[in-house]
């Protein structure tokens, strides 16, 4: 890790064992090479390293199902700039003759991947970035994404919302694509069955200047709130709405992100918060268990939702491998092995779409003495309606 901070602008190439394929997708017995794009330094940093270290440990635990073929990492920090993207990709494509690329965790730099990826003869998979034109009208072949969509956390809220009674509901967020996407997915369902947003705020990135919002809130009192934020944005506004005095009296709803890995920065202020997610480190299936004490064991130090999206990318990898008993030359045949795939995932098993994002569960999470708490299944098998995707 320390070591990749070092060279923050530089390539890392750890290669497993010795030899280096000349074709453009490895044929039996040559090394797989698996360039990663994430961030390792910055303000994403502990997420890019998460989604790193799930994916290797996927390659390491089905090891023997590679079928003879090391494993050569090229890794590049992409600090999380999509400016830089385009340079990265275009050498993990040229330079290095990546069999498959994993990366980003920043949409913005998902769109710069995909201008240089699009179409070509490498498997980009998307451990993280929620952008809608991924899978959308950028969709293609050679595409896929182990997360979620920006649209899949947040359209079962505005359904549980109108369960609950609310029937007008004050929307906040910052203004990019994120945010945006993620108030329209709300949207989308909650006036579907009747409700009114009585006010949409989309804030400049990063500002987290919410005192004056908050104070709208209280004057609107609307009967309830649903947001985006993340990282330091949800922890200053779920402490800003609690210092408001609002906690208790107005719920306060959003896209999981709000409440993960923020709880402990958040403290009581977050008791109650509900959220929907495609992931809750305290869900009760076998594949969670298991997968959370492996992590532990091998980094010590248990795993949050970007490492499992990384151990997701590392099985797609590692089963589509196995199916083509380690030939991986014909890129066709990789294609459509993937695309049949069901990951047994920490989250529970879930295939992939037409459009090649995963038709997953959502769970409603609920905050309770400090912990995300499942207290159902949103929406199950959640397919992302991917406009625009012409596969």
């Amino acid at each position: 890790m320390n070591r990749t901070k070092t060279l923050a602008r530089a390539i890392l190439a750890t290669t497993l064992c010795a030899g280096l394929s000349t074709s453009a997708l490895a044929a039996a017995g040559d090394p797989i090479k698996i360039g990663l794009m994430l961030p390792f330094s910055g303000i994403y940093a502990q997420l890019g390293e998460a989604g790193r270290d799930g994916l290797k440990l996927a390659l390491k635990e089905k090891a023997s199902e590679l079928h003879g073929s090391p494993i050569e990492f090229v890794e590049l920090d992409t600090e999380a700039k999509p400016s830089r993207a385009p340079e990265l990709a275009s050498s993990l494509l040229n330079q290095h003759e990546a069999d498959f690329v994993i990366g980003p965790v920043h949409s913005g730099v998902a769109m710069g991947m995909i201008k240089m990826l699009r179409g070509k003869d490498t498997i980009m998979i998307i451990p993280n970035a929620g952008s809608a034109a991924a899978t959308g009208p950028l969709c293609s072949p050679n595409i896929f994404r182990t997360s979620f969509s920006s649209w899949q956390p947040s359209y079962p809220m505005g359904k549980i919302a109108l369960e609950k009674g609310y029937k007008k509901v004050y929307a906040i967020s910052w203004n990019y694509g994120m945010g945006q996407e993620s108030l329209d997915a709300f949207e989308e369902s909650f006036t579907a069955g009747g409700g009114e947003i009585v006010k949409k705020v989309l804030l400049p990135f990063p500002s987290t200047n919410f005192q004056p919002n908050v104070s709208d809130i209280a004057d609107q009192n609307p009967d309830a709130v649903f947001t985006f934020f993340a990282g330091g944005g949800a922890i200053k506004f779920v402490k800003d709405f609690d210092a408001m005095g609002l906690r208790g009296k107005i719920p306060l709803m959003g896209s999981g992100f709000l409440t993960e890995g923020t709880l402990t920065a958040q403290g009581d202020a977050a008791e109650g918060v509900m959220t929907g997610l495609h992931y809750a480190e305290q869900l009760d299936i076998p594949k969670n268990h298991e997968f959370r004490e492996a992590f532990n064991t091998e980094y010590g130090h248990y795993p949050d939702i970007y490492a499992v999206q990384g151990y997701d990318a590392g099985q797609a990898i590692t089963n589509t491998v196995n199916l083509l008993k380690g030939d991986i030359s014909d890129k066709q045949a990789v294609i459509s092995t993937m695309e049949g795939l069901t990951i047994d995932s920490p989250r529970g098993a879930f295939t992939f779409s037409k459009a090649h994002n995963p038709i997953q569960n959502i769970y409603l999470r609920e905050v309770k003495d400090g912990v995300n708490v499942v207290q159902s299944i949103a929406a199950e098998a959640l397919e992302d309606p991917a406009r625009g995707c012409k596969l």
